[in-house]
């Protein structure tokens, strides 16, 4: 999906729960769409805002990502730094995708694929217990980094 169509959804998405797509509201939701795959903190999120708006304050960026974690645009996550960071969620995806966490430089890798269906039935037959989401982070060392060490 492009930046102008995702940018439209989650207008939509805003308007259909009682927000507006604010100015500041849509400079933070582009600088997400601008920077997917870097899982940003909110405090590089806003870095990022106020150069395009410098009038932005961080208070509005935190309450801008809140909102869109709550709307399910965006997910909150965190890996081993600390820090929450955000990562956008893929346009008619029914879970949160995976990703894979090198323990040596850092970099995140996503996994589309929805591997654990069958890890679901199970826990919701055995456990009568109804997931609704669910969030797998692999930990290991990238293709890269095994590569310098050969």
């Amino acid at each position: 999906m492009d930046s102008t169509a995702a940018l439209k959804k989650t207008k939509q998405q805003l308007h259909e729960s009682g927000f507006k797509l604010t100015p500041q509201r849509e400079a933070t939701v582009l600088v997400l769409l601008e920077n997917e795959k870097d899982h940003l903190s909110a405090e590089e999120i806003y870095f990022l805002v106020k150069q395009k708006s410098p009038e932005i304050g961080l208070a509005t960026v935190y309450r801008t990502l809140e909102i869109l974690t709550d709307l399910k645009v965006v997910d909150k996550v965190s890996f081993n730094d600390g820090l929450a960071r955000y990562d956008l969620r893929k346009e008619g995806a029914k879970h949160f995708h995976h990703h894979l966490l090198c323990l040596e430089c850092g970099n995140i890798e996503e996994v589309e694929e929805d591997l654990l269906l069958e890890v679901e039935q199970v826990v919701e037959q055995r456990y009568q217990f109804m997931v609704k989401d669910h969030r797998l982070t692999f930990h290991g060392i990238c293709r890269q980094c095994q590569q310098k060490k050969k």
